[in-house]
């Protein structure tokens, strides 16, 4: 499939962006009107709806959202249109006398040589660039709702004064915007957060630090079964595992550019017996360039696959740590090639297929997004723009050839690299981007690697990086999500429960367990004092794919009665029936 066309949808979200940021300046009168004194500063529009920050002279709660959301649609019929003005400096200061964040921005255009522009509408006006609805009347008073206060520091810094902002959500119609409501409530059923704990999967520790997970045994082994059936994909496909120190010297970093362009991510170790400068490693490619570079290589050793399932660290935010979503510690299948340049396409196809392989196991719907440069900020990259112009190009060619649907993410490239980033629709709808393939001119040159080509001279090898699930504990995150908890049978750490019935039959039970573990099945007995119905509740709460129940009829007959968490109905079956099924739908990793 070649590269979508999108006129219509960028078009459609164009309008809807208008009517987002419509609805900020509505937001402003209403609260302006209901609580006067109080300063407006900025309110842009954002994914799902829109925002408003403000200084009260006295703080507002969540309850009063609704009487904001009143206002907002008591007002909205007298709107007609914006009406634009452009005004000189001097027309503006005196316009928001009194707001000294107003104020603020006129004096930075004013300084950038920005026309400055108001916005009217109704009584209200606002100073802003533009990019409102022509039409007031297209929104749908029902299309929008008052969503929840937040703080927020005025331009984002910690020295500034907190800001009270408030968050709307807006679509194009209420069906829309219910249609929303309800799949976040889903997502909110789903979070990975609750899986982590009513699983015992992963904890984290304020000892241990923000966005470092703990894993426990149970997350332990997903994370093991997730690497292993990866690793087992690369040692088919000719790829050889390597290990790297988990801190490198910073002169590492600074021949691979990551010092200059990366830095503020890092994380600096401190030794307390050397001067030089360490850090904890946020990669795997500059380290593995090293190994290539540690003996000569010949034209006939290419391609060279490195693969790296170690440990990274990156310094975020504290308020961008998410769960599993975004932490500092992760650990990613990265994987490098070094090849010749008409090793390229066939290395990059492979690359595509053994990560179609692995969508298709888990159920994933995907797409690719081209990541190229940011042409208006060619002093972000490395390297020239006839290189970055000559892969972009190839990269787009890939995709074509291999028929996959992509699309454009101009300014999305890595410094070094364009890349083929995918991006995963899980069950909710939602996208989330996972693996990469990347064609790299730069790393080879900047490390001066080389190889011996045929003719006796010495060329640049090409660097592909390439990673298929990217971060495990990301992935392990979008899978709690995609599946609601229950993982399939492969990849779940308990994958049948047995019960008996009544105490008399636990001698039976027993026996059931042990010939399923002998099968290599993992197998556990709830033999608590709780009721048969409770203990029924606990695997299905546990996300346990079987339930196997023992009693007085299944003793006599050798058999088992089977529950599976997707279906209600039970069935009685032997034993070596059932061991039969599951063993296939281990063995072939079924995706549910």
């Amino acid at each position: 499939m070649a590269r979508m066309t999108r006129e219509k949808v960028v078009h459609q979200a164009d309008e809807l962006d208008a009517v987002r940021h419509s609805l900020a300046h509505l937001l402003a009168a209403a609260v302006l009107d209901l609580y006067p004194g109080t300063k407006n500063t900025i309110g842009p529009a954002v994914e799902h709806g829109f925002y408003y920050d403000f200084e009260f002279a006295s703080p507002i709660s969540e309850t009063d959202l609704p009487k904001i959301e009143a206002k907002m649609r008591e007002i909205l019929p007298s709107w007609k249109s914006f009406e634009r003005q452009e005004v000189t400096t001097m027309e503006a200061r005196t316009h928001f006398a009194g707001n000294p964040y107003k104020l603020e921005l006129i004096g930075e255009f004013s300084d950038e040589g920005k026309a400055l522009s108001l916005y009217t509408s109704g009584s209200f006006t606002d100073l802003c660039r533009g990019g409102h609805v022509t039409d007031v009347q297209i929104i749908d008073p029902a299309g929008f709702t008052l969503d929840r206060l937040a703080g927020a520091y005025w331009r984002g810094k910690e020295t500034n004064t907190m800001l009270t902002r408030i968050y709307g959500l807006a679509f194009a119609s209420k069906a829309d915007l219910d249609a929303y409501l309800a799949l976040r409530e889903e997502a909110k059923k789903r979070d990975h957060r609750k899986f982590g704990k009513q699983l015992d999967l992963f904890t984290f520790s304020p000892l241990v630090g923000s966005g470092l997970p703990l894993f426990t045994p149970r997350g332990a082994f997903i994370r093991k079964s997730l690497n292993d059936y990866i690793e087992e994909l690369q040692v088919k496909a000719g790829y050889e595992q390597v290990w790297t120190p988990q801190i490198v010297k910073a002169d590492l970093f600074k021949m691979s550019g990551h010092y200059d362009k990366y830095r503020e991510n890092l994380f600096r170790v401190h030794s307390n017996y050397s001067e030089e400068e360490f850090y904890l490693k946020p990669m795997n490619c500059p380290q593995h360039t090293q190994i290539y570079a540690s003996q000569p290589r010949s034209y006939r050793d290419l391609p060279i696959r490195y693969t790296d399932f170690a440990m990274l660290y990156r310094d975020e935010k504290p308020g961008e740590l998410s769960g599993l979503a975004r932490v500092r510690s992760f650990s990613q299948d990265d994987c490098h090639v070094f090849c010749r340049e008409d090793q390229v396409d066939a290395e990059i196809d492979r690359a595509l297929a053994m990560t179609k392989e692995v969508m298709e196991t888990f159920g994933l719907k995907y797409r690719y997004r081209l990541s190229t440069s940011d042409k208006a900020n060619p002093e972000k990259y490395l390297g020239d723009p006839a290189t970055w112009a000559k892969v972009e190009a190839w990269a787009e060619r890939i995709m074509k050839r291999n028929g996959v649907e992509y699309f454009d993410g101009p300014g999305e490239a890595a410094f070094y690299a364009p890349k083929m980033d995918l991006i995963a629709t899980d069950a909710l709808g939602r996208e989330w981007q996972l693996s990469t393939v990347q064609i790299d001119f730069f790393l080879p040159e900047r490390f001066n690697l080389t190889y011996t080509d045929a003719d006796g001279k010495e060329k640049r090898p090409i660097m592909i990086h390439r990673a298929i699930i990217g971060s495990s504990e990301r992935f392990i995150m979008v899978l709690l999500e995609h599946y609601a908890g229950a993982l399939p049978t492969w990849l779940s750490p308990v994958q049948v429960r047995v019960l008996a019935v009544g105490e008399k039959y636990a001698t039976y039970a027993a026996e059931v367990a042990a010939k399923l573990r002998a099968a290599g099945i993992r197998t556990d007995i709830d033999d608590s004092s709780e009721t048969l119905g409770k203990r029924i509740r606990a695997g299905e709460l546990a996300k346990i794919p079987y339930t196997l129940v023992v009693g007085e009829k299944e003793v006599a007959g050798g058999t088992v009665n089977v529950r599976t968490r997707r279906v209600k109905e039970t069935a009685t079956v032997s034993l070596g029936t059932f061991i039969t099924k599951i063993t296939k739908e281990i063995s072939t990793r079924q995706s549910s």
